[in-house]
């Protein structure tokens, strides 16, 4: 969002203009009391959210059923008052929304502070699996996976968000069993999730594809189609991140849910 109050207009627009069912947003930048839930629910949406003062921020909207918060905070988060991670259940589907740490300056505390976060998620992420629940990690994951996913990958070597430490922890998280939704249904095609405000990145098409969407395997064959809301990046007063989507065949039944 970088900014849930600032940016609630654009918001407010595409949540008319597309409908999503369930949306997970990251960087609220509001604590807990100026999360605007009324102007949500007027919209039609319920709400829960993890917020900070100025910084980071979580939250799970819901137009189709109530949302059960599971959890609050990473098991042994390595710096519990930085809101990143809120996981609840939403007709019959546990989202995990997710906020990974910038970690730059490279090398520094940033940059091992998002490492120790990436191997708690990893962590917890194992357990989910092993759950068998029907799990969505969805967020802004602050990592291009591979050179694929960023334009000019030799301009970003020293980077935390193209850093190899990091790469690899995403391709552990992978591994693991998780279906990155957007590469899995667009193998060879350039997407990016964010282009930044400086140096007319966007007029250039110099993006970076952070923002992921992981499902867990009793959900990856229900995976019907995924993309990137492009067109929202260049309304007004946007966020530096377009909005990511997927959409999944209900059990047993033909209607796709996004």
């Amino acid at each position: 969002m970088n900014g849930i109050n600032g940016r609630l207009p654009v918001l407010l627009r595409w949540l008319e203009e597309t409908a999503p069912d369930i949306v997970s947003l990251q960087e609220l930048k509001a604590p807990d009391e100026r999360f605007p839930a009324a102007a949500l629910a007027d919209a039609g949406y319920q709400a829960l959210w993890h917020g900070q003062k100025s910084w980071n921020g979580v939250a799970i909207l819901s137009r189709v059923g109530s949302i059960q918060e599971t959890r609050r905070g990473l098991p042994d988060d390595p710096d519990p008052a930085q809101s990143r991670y809120l996981e609840a259940a939403v007709n019959g589907v546990l989202i995990g929304a997710l906020y990974l740490p910038n970690g730059n300056p490279r090398p520094g505390p940033k940059f091992d502070y998002k490492l120790a976060w990436f191997d708690r998620l990893i962590d917890h992420a194992a357990a989910l699996l092993a759950s068998g629940a029907p799990v969505i990690l969805a967020g802004d994951f602050n990592v291009m996976p591979t050179e694929q996913d960023v334009y000019k990958p030799e301009r970003w070597q020293d980077d935390a968000l193209f850093a190899p430490d990091v790469r690899a922890r995403y391709a552990a998280l992978l591994a693991q069993g998780w279906t990155d939704s957007l590469r899995h249904l667009h193998p060879d095609e350039t997407i990016y999730t964010f282009w930044d405000y400086f140096r007319n990145a966007w007029a250039r098409n110099a993006g970076l594809r952070i923002d992921h969407l992981l499902l867990s395997p009793s959900l990856a064959p229900r995976l019907a189609a995924a993309g990137v809301d492009r067109d929202v990046r260049d309304w007004e007063k946007t966020s530096d991140h377009a909005p990511t989507w997927i959409e999944l065949a209900e059990a047993g039944r033909r209607r796709k849910t996004r």
